[in-house]
């Protein structure tokens, strides 16, 4: 059995997405902080990579992403986001969620 690591890392993302824009409650942040915390983890990640983990995640109604004129996009949690993080609702696959110790 091969392990795909496009597939880890994707899911992986995510959830780190998810931690970082949780501890940037009640306001979220702007795609530049999001991604310096992402690269910290994965160094070669890039600004689409990243965009594309978050229209998953807004996909999923777990995160609200303002698309601004300028064209940087700035995200925030919604409810579910938040229940994911705390571990208050199931993840469904396509999110590397821990298993809650």
């Amino acid at each position: 059995m091969t392990i795909d690591q496009d597939k880890v890392r994707r899911e992986a993302m995510r959830w780190y997405l998810l931690l970082t824009l949780y501890n940037a409650q009640p306001v979220g942040c702007c795609e530049e902080v999001l991604l310096m915390t992402i690269k910290a983890l994965y160094p070669d990640a890039t600004q689409l990579e990243q965009r594309k983990n978050l229209d998953y995640l807004k996909e999923r109604v777990l995160v609200e992403i303002d698309k601004q004129p300028d064209g940087r996009w700035f995200a925030k949690l919604d409810r579910y986001g938040i229940d994911l993080v705390e571990y208050t609702i199931d993840c469904q696959p396509g999110i590397a969620r821990p298993v809650k110790a």
